[in-house]
């Protein structure tokens, strides 16, 4: 016996569904001047799991900070990540309260020229200050992370330089853990933790064993999906980091070019990517580190970010 679980009604409802969800996606993919692939109707869409947010540098809008909190917000962002230390805590907690969008971390504002990895035990010291600041300030403002870029493979042998870094970072995860703050390593072109070398079939192992040698909740990765895509699978890299994965940031990045992308353009794997973030269940907060702009540019990111996670 055949048992017709759907009405011809329902079925013409869950069509006229279909076809306005439809509508609307083509709408958002022309708007991107991109090619309509539906990714929000697919099954592995992000949509209640992950927020967006941008790095302040992004935000060239005129006027006060709160002004510019209030252009992100309407542009259709989460949040937003100041740069500490350097961050004014007092206008940044007034653009908070007067526009309603939070600040869900940070990004170390001294990493690069301030390293963990250097040689010069006074320099470290430095960036151990550096980094302590960064997670109180980013405290006072109710974030939760500081992005950390660890060090730089030039500062000397590979051995070397992860016990410096891994040292000097372990000063701070205290505090870190005191306050509530995340401690979150991107993974970027500094020549370390991978072969910068090498080619795209590099795994994120290195990266594994140096976060679980720091070795405590309080550390992780602010996982950037454009950045390493020249030399890997960023589905695998994220099924082999998972607990570990705190944060995500994105980029648009082309192997075919060889070079950088808009967020929707390039060739990332975007369907494994979803897919390895469902696999690792994954739920927070994923950062556009693009050039930004003005009001309208910021929209279109945020629409980008939608579409590549299916968050329509």
């Amino acid at each position: 016996m055949t048992i017709d679980y759907f009405s011809r009604r329902g079925f013409l409802q869950s069509s006229a569904l279909a076809a306005v969800a439809s509508s609307v996606l083509t709408g958002a993919a022309s708007a991107l001047g991109a090619p309509m692939t539906a990714l929000a109707l697919e099954s592995d869409g992000l949509k209640g799991r992950l927020w967006k947010t941008l790095k302040i540098g992004m935000v060239q809008v005129p006027g006060t900070l709160m002004e510019k909190f209030k252009a992100v917000k309407d542009a259709g962002f989460d949040g937003i990540e100041m740069n500490a230390p350097g961050m004014n805590v007092d206008e940044t907690k007034q653009a908070i309260a007067e526009s309603g969008l939070p600040v869900d971390g940070t990004v170390n504002a001294t990493h690069w020229e301030i390293r963990h990895t250097d040689p010069d035990a006074t320099v470290r010291k430095h960036a151990l200050e550096s980094l302590q600041t960064a997670i109180r300030d980013t405290h006072a403002v109710g974030g939760h992370s500081v992005l950390l870029v660890v060090g730089k493979g030039a500062d000397g042998r590979e051995e070397d330089i992860w016990r410096r870094s891994i040292d000097n970072i372990s000063l701070a995860v205290p505090l870190a853990a005191q306050l509530g703050v995340q401690i979150v390593i991107e993974n970027v072109w500094n020549q370390f933790l991978y072969d910068h070398g090498g080619d795209h079939t590099q795994t994120a192992a290195k990266y594994v064993s140096y976060v679980d040698e720091l070795n405590s909740p309080w550390v992780g990765m602010q996982f950037d999906i454009g950045n390493h895509w020249k030399y890997g699978s960023m589905g695998d890299w994220i099924r082999q980091l998972g607990k570990r994965v705190m944060k995500l940031d994105i980029k648009g990045y082309s192997r075919a070019n060889n070079d950088w992308a808009r967020i929707s353009e390039g060739d990332i794997d975007y369907a494994d990517v979803r897919k390895a973030l469902r696999e690792i269940n994954f739920y927070g907060w994923v950062a556009a580190e693009v050039g930004g702009g003005n009001a309208a540019e910021l929209k279109h990111i945020a629409q980008e970010l939608d579409m590549v996670f299916g968050l329509v």
